[in-house]
């Protein structure tokens, strides 16, 4: 019988063949603590730096301080449970593992192909462009069977699988200004309780079937009168199958799209630039269940994917209801959408009157050919309003969307060839506008891993629900190229760096003119061992903005450099306890005339005992900024399924703690307070949400039961 030793020796042949400022005094202030990816996680949530950088990365674009898509940490919760069998597992599900590089899953398809079914997970280290840090991310979540997973009747899907309730409910402990206003004296206020509500369940059978509801109340939201009658304020129904005969998805009520390169559309969470400089492309099977709170990022209806030898074909409608500014033109005795809303939020008087006063019909497809390692996609998707939309005459908005009718048509593609991969995305509108996507993802050698990408978008090219990699949130208006190069010259370090220069031909919000801007990054590793894991990184960005501090007539454009320095360890101190520590110092126009500086400081205490019914964890945290534009963010640990990322700015204190209880293998409770304290304020928030004194304190309770 072969030996592991055997095993080993001869995959290495094979892969021969296969494959031709620095502060030292910082550092004595650091508290280590450890690299959780190397453990089997109890709860997804508890993710690894990189990912941790990565969502820091989305949230400081998007500046949304909490993501109301779970599914990410939903679909890793459901791999600890049926782990992706890499002996068997497709394209499509091994995209699932976000944690994988296009370069790294086609190189795992094309090795099994030649070598047969793997013996040991082990054996991933004889792929190229694999390392041993990927294996330890994604171990939790996968296994290697030599048997193929056979599901013969319907019937066991239906009823097979694992039923789950989850109920979450979160308060802010004082009242803001919202809930103490007079509704006999003005129409702003929040009639509904202070209480956030969410509700989901969900059945799932490994990954063939799964369906569900969820219900949502916001803060502020009436419950079962007034404007919420029907009790939330939001509901969401959805039924997802996959793999019935040439039917390779099926998706009935609530589900998500992704096409392409994120030019057409892309609903899912898609990372942008962060110390991961390879993870660059897009990728997703193109229908996805949705059962998440937002309401906004989804479509509504009914989506099919056919699958037959190297053909797919996607066919998706969609018909919902979505809030909107209703504008009266008595002038031109016209009614019109002045600005589509994204909060969801239908607390005030105002916000209910903006509620489902859109109508938008959506339907649209893909044809795609898959052949060894080509790929090629034709996707197009068009949208219907009932009423127009017009957005204001700023200058800026010239190119916005408008109208009641468009469409997003594109070709996308990938190819990899030996030790390179290339994909990119060639897409247009109705109206001709153009946007161009390319990028290659390239390893160099064993321990070597460069990208880039090239995005040329015209001005007037718009789009609704999408996420290409681009600086800006919304692929428009926008010229750039990036780079990016991964170096691990041992076991021990990794080096990370990456250059981003890009151009805006045309105006932006607060940016009254034509401006350019430039990104790097660097980001040095080390980890010696299972237990230490440290980083440093430093980051420097410039950005235009407006600045016309003497009110002339003509409002100037000046840039705006703005240096980022970070240094984490990270330490297991115990089999149950992990100490860790970040301080961060950020300098905003350091030499000109807006000069602001940021201080961020943490240190985190996990406590994990394994085979225990307990868990917890706890941060003590002090930042101090001159003003907003020193912001900073850190990604805190939640409940299940929830992380937030908060912007830190003014000067205070913060902590929070996460305690887990598990009362028996069906029920599971989470409670959390965060409390954040501020120096020599008087008030925390503004408008409605303003709170008298220097404190914003935040309760959350969860409850799981599982059958």
């Amino acid at each position: 019988m072969t030996t592991k030793n055997n095993i080993f020796s001869s995959k290495k042949t094979i892969r021969s063949g296969y494959k031709n400022y620095f502060f030292p005094a910082l550092l004595l202030l650091l508290m280590p603590s450890m690299l959780m990816a190397q453990e089997l996680p109890k709860d997804p949530s508890s993710t690894n730096t990189n990912v941790e950088q990565q969502l820091e990365a989305v949230t400081e674009v998007s500046e949304d301080a909490e993501t109301e898509d779970d599914s990410y940490l939903l679909k890793l919760q459901q791999f600890l449970k049926d782990p992706v069998n890499l002996n068997t597992a497709d394209e499509t599900e091994l995209k699932e593992l976000f944690f994988l590089s296009p370069l790294q899953i086609q190189n795992l398809i094309s090795y099994r192909s030649l070598f047969g079914k793997f013996i040991d997970i082990y054996e991933l280290q004889a792929i190229p462009a694999w390392d041993v840090t990927t294996i330890g991310r994604i171990r939790p979540y996968i296994s290697v069977s030599s048997q193929a997973d056979v599901f013969r009747s319907i019937g066991e899907r239906l009823s097979g699988g694992d039923h789950s309730i989850l109920i979450r409910g979160t308060q802010n402990l004082e009242k803001s200004k919202g809930y103490k206003a007079d509704p006999a004296t003005t129409n702003s206020y929040y009639p509904g309780s202070q209480q956030r509500v969410f509700l989901r369940y969900r059945y799932h059978y490994k990954n063939l079937l799964q369906y569900g509801f969820v219900a949502e109340k916001d803060a502020g939201e009436q419950f079962f009168k007034g404007a919420q009658k029907q009790g939330f304020d939001f509901y969401s129904v959805h039924l997802f199958a996959r793999n019935i005969g040439i039917v390779k998805s099926l998706a009935v009520g609530d589900f998500l799209v992704n096409l392409g390169q994120g030019l057409t559309q892309w609903q899912s969470l898609a990372f942008k630039k962060s110390a991961d400089v390879t993870n660059v492309k897009r990728q997703s099977a193109i229908l996805r269940p949705y059962n998440s709170a937002g309401e906004i990022n989804f479509h509504r209806g009914l989506g099919i994917t056919i699958a037959k030898k190297s053909m797919e074909v996607t066919a998706f409608a969609s018909y919902r209801k979505l809030d909107a500014n209703f504008t009266v033109d008595t002038l031109n005795n016209e009614d019109y959408i002045s600005s589509l809303q994204t909060s969801g939020l239908h607390r005030t008087k105002s916000e209910a009157a903006d509620k489902n006063v859109q109508t938008q019909l959506a339907f649209g497809g893909n044809i795609s050919y898959n052949k060894n390692r080509l790929h090629i996609g034709v996707n197009g998707i068009q949208y219907h309003f009932d009423l127009p939309i017009n957005k204001g005459s700023d200058p800026y908005n010239l190119y916005a969307l408008s109208g009641s009718n468009f469409g997003n048509y594109s070709v996308d593609y990938s190819y990899t060839f030996k030790n390179l991969h290339f994909f990119g995305e060639a897409a247009t509108t109705n109206k001709n506008a153009k946007a161009f996507v390319n990028g290659m993802i390239l390893s160099v050698s064993n321990n070597v891993d460069m990208s880039m990408v090239y995005r040329n978008i015209s001005r007037k090219y718009q789009s609704l629900y999408t996420s290409a990699f681009t600086e800006s949130t919304f692929p428009t208006n926008e010229k750039g190229i990036y780079t990016g190069i991964s170096i691990r010259p041992n076991n021990q370090w990794r080096i990370d760096a990456y250059a981003d220069f890009y151009k805006f031909p045309w105006l932006k919000y607060l940016v009254d003119a034509p401006t350019v801007g430039a990104d790097y990054l660097v980001q040095a590793t080390y980890k010696p061992n299972k237990q230490l894991e440290m980083y440093l990184r430093y980051r420097t960005e410039t950005k235009s903005n407006n600045y016309n501090p003497d009110d002339q007539i003509i409002t100037g454009v000046s840039s705006k450099p703005r240096q980022d320095f970070r240094a984490q360890f990270s330490y297991k101190a115990s089999p149950v306890v992990t100490l860790r520590q970040r301080i961060e110092l950020l300098w905003y126009d350091r030499r000109g005339p807006e000069v602001s500086n940021g201080f961020l400081t943490f240190a985190d205490l996990i406590y994990k005992p394994m085979m225990k019914k307990y868990s917890g964890n706890i941060r003590l945290q002090y930042f101090e900024t001159d003003n907003y534009d020193s912001r900073l963010y850190a990604y805190e640990n939640d409940v299940l399924y929830s992380f937030s990322i908060p912007v830190f700015y003014n000067k205070g204190f913060r902590y929070y703690v996460n305690l887990n209880y598990d009362f028996s293998k069906k029920l599971s409770a989470w409670f959390r307070i965060a409390q954040t304290i501020y120096d020599g304020q008087t008030t925390v928030g503004s408008g409605l949400d303003e709170i008298s004194g220097n404190r914003k304190t935040e309760v959350k309770l969860q409850l799981q039961y599982l059958f």
